[in-house]
């Protein structure tokens, strides 16, 4: 019986080897990850009416599952997709009724001269380039960034062509094509360019969207770390979209680390109307994130927006719709407390 115990064992020892083997042949070819974020929040907001309570998903970081895959084509190019779909977790629904893959559904090439991606993307002006030029990652209603500028956060029909990293330069350059129903021609068209030396970063951003909707805009700043702290400083402007937005601002930022664990962070946000009119706007905003493990984090953000005029600006998240204002130029005010599950 111990004789027959040791031969099956070695038996299958013999069999798990050869399948590892065999499955690490297979993952040097190629891979397929699955990933995802979980963002829950519960914001208390008052929007000038009267304290209101709601648990939120995708404040900081919209909630998602996806896939990506790399395969190797050649001996340094690779075919890369990737498919993401975002959800609520609060209720479980799609981020997008009817829509599975709403935020990411692309193919491409990725080589030593940069990357081609083809089909639904991220805008180049979205996370992560806007998340780079704000002490808040340009999430959670703490940002004054996110709150008062306005950008087109996907793009469809896109063909992207991102640079390779050349001294700490990087570029981005998406041009869209018109739906099929919707004629020939482009959409639209993005440009990125950063510079990236030690603590110093410098970057700038320019869409400009075609149609009804079409919005025009431009997003830049720096930022630049000295000890536990990293200061932010940026511009932001924009014409279009529907309500029509024409307005321009800025936001200045400061993040501090008290620990590789713990950080905290300061802000102050303005926005000016260009319309005309004098419906400007300003935010002040505190936070706190705490990493718990590598893929566990803890948010906590206050803000406080005050609308002049007929402004009508709300405290939002990445992927929030924030209660809208109760009067145009109602004050907006809001906590909010929060965790992000990486997986």
């Amino acid at each position: 019986m111990r004789l027959t115990s040791l031969s099956g064992r070695c038996l299958a020892l013999t069999l798990l080897s050869t399948f590892g083997m065999g499955a690490t042949a297979v993952h040097a070819q190629s891979a397929v990850t699955l990933y995802g974020t979980i963002d829950t929040s519960i914001e208390v907001t008052n929007p000038g009416s009267g304290w209101t309570p709601r648990m939120d998903s995708g404040a900081y970081r919209g909630s998602r599952f996806g896939m990506r895959g790399a395969e190797p084509l050649t001996g340094d190019t690779r075919l890369l997709f990737d498919l993401e779909s975002g959800f609520s977790s609060a209720d479980g629904t799609l981020a997008t009724a009817g829509t599975l893959f709403n935020r990411q559904a692309w193919i491409g090439v990725g080589a030593p001269w940069g990357e081609v991606r083809m089909g639904r993307q991220y805008s180049p002006i979205y996370i992560p380039f806007k998340g780079q030029l704000d002490a808040f990652g340009a999430g959670t209603i703490a940002s004054g960034l996110n709150n008062l500028s306005k950008i087109t956060p996907y793009t469809d029909n896109g063909i992207t062509y991102l640079s390779p990293d050349i001294h700490g330069f990087t570029t981005t350059i998406m041009f869209a094509l018109r739906d099929a129903g919707a004629g020939n021609g482009l959409s639209g068209n993005y440009e990125t360019f950063a510079y990236r030396n030690g603590p110093f970063r410098i970057a700038y951003a320019h869409q400009d969207t075609q149609g009804s909707t079409g919005l025009r805009s431009n997003l830049g700043g720096v930022s630049y770390r000295f000890g536990k702290t990293t200061a932010f400083l940026n511009f932001f402007n924009g014409d279009g979209g529907s309500p029509r937005y024409h307005d321009d601002g800025m936001s200045v930022s400061m993040r501090y680390a008290f620990s590789p664990a713990l950080r905290a962070s300061l802000g102050y946000a303005y926005a000016r109307d260009r319309s005309g009119g004098d419906n400007n706007a300003d935010q002040f905003s505190i936070a706190c994130e705490y990493d718990l493990s590598k893929t566990l984090m803890f948010y906590a953000t206050g803000a406080m927006l005050r609308n002049r005029g007929d402004a009508t600006f709300t405290l939002r998240g990445v992927n929030v719709t924030g209660l809208p204002a109760a009067y145009p130029g109602a004050p907006i005010r809001g906590v909010q407390i929060g965790a992000i599950e990486r997986f």
